[in-house]
């Protein structure tokens, strides 16, 4: 007598069975929800790590820059987009948008004075801001330099006669330190950011003045990126520690490519004048950093203000393109002739 174990139609519907109960398993909606359940959560897991790892990152970025870099890059990016539009479609736009932000660097810079002591009329150095802003887009260089020195006039006499007029017995030199900075203030942001509107009023000028703003965010990208990898030897540690010989050379490299490659294609220059523009804004944009930071470390201030996260204030933005306003205005005199027609 045969044992049916051993009958191989009877394995072969054994098999089958066995299968059909595996695709059974397979097609089953509770399994095929926990297979679905255990992938989500292994793909939110990975998230989780790769977002840990990022801030990690991050966080070793900002101890190590003093600034939030994410923020930073977001802030600056749509700086960057207003900028670009106002100068490449319709120039009055520009005006739009300079006055408003040398205001509101004029109104940072009063109030950090007055922090340390100074007393600064903060919403007549703003009116007197305003007019110098307007006069420099205006035609004529007489117009400018009029009202420059009329509203710098205007400041030191209000300063005086609200002295006088406290009558609260503070020192000679208390009221000669407030008289002096009544001037500076117009002079150092409003009569230097005014010049960017001199010079976009110029042949071609919202192409130098987009050059000069090419060349000093080039200088600073390769300032903080070489500086962050390479960055050993302090350049001027009393006044600003964070900033390196080595960050200097990158903002040299990258300054200078940017401006021989910009004067080249876009203002048809020769290329020794886009080596020459590159490396006036660099100094100038340098200097103006560096001046920056002095005042802010004589003033006790790590930032103008915060309400730029990851860059600190309107000013802290303005301090390399404040100076070089000033030298692309030359530069554009000096080079313009030899634009290549």
């Amino acid at each position: 007598m045969t044992d049916p174990s051993q009958d191989p139609g009877a394995t072969d519907d054994s098999s089958r069975s066995r299968s059909a109960l595996r695709r059974g398993a397979d097609t089953d909606p509770l399994s095929l929800h926990s297979h679905v359940r255990a992938a989500r959560s292994e793909f939110e897991h990975q998230i989780e790590r790769a977002r840990a790892d990022f801030e990690q990152v991050n966080e070793r970025i900002n101890q190590r820059t003093g600034r939030n870099l994410l923020l930073a890059t977001l802030i600056g990016l749509a700086i960057g987009a207003a900028v670009l539009g106002s100068l490449l479609f319709i120039k009055s736009l520009f005006l739009v948008f300079a006055i408003p932000v040398c205001l509101l660097g004029v109104f940072e810079f009063s109030r950090a004075l007055q922090t340390a002591g100074r007393r600064v009329d903060v919403w007549p150095q703003m009116a007197m801001a305003a007019v110098i802003m307007v006069a420099g887009y205006l035609e004529g260089h007489w117009t400018h330099w009029v009202a420059t020195f009329a509203a710098v006039a205007f400041l030191v006499v209000w300063r005086m006669v609200a002295q006088m007029a406290a009558r609260d017995g503070r020192v000679y030199g208390d009221v000669l330190a407030d008289v002096l900075v009544s001037a500076f203030v117009p002079l150092y942001v409003a009569f230097l950011a005014s010049l960017t509107l001199v010079l976009l009023r110029q042949e071609s000028g919202e192409l130098w003045l987009l050059a000069m703003i090419v060349v000093v965010v080039a200088a600073d990208t390769g300032a903080y990126a070489s500086g962050l990898a390479f960055g050993r030897h302090p350049m001027a540690p009393r006044i600003s520690p964070k900033k390196t010989w080595e960050g200097f050379a990158g903002a040299a490299v990258l300054a200078i490519t940017a401006a021989t490659l910009y004067g080249l294609f876009v203002l048809q220059i020769p290329l020794w004048a886009g080596v020459l523009f590159g490396l006036a804004v660099l100094a100038s944009a340098t200097v103006g950093d560096l001046g920056e930071s002095m005042i802010k470390r004589d003033l006790g201030i790590k930032d103008m203000s915060s309400w730029l996260p990851g860059h600190g204030g309107v000013l802290d933005r303005l301090d390399s393109i404040l100076p070089s306003a000033a030298v692309a205005l030359a530069m554009y005199f000096v080079l313009s002739p030899l634009v290549v027609a």
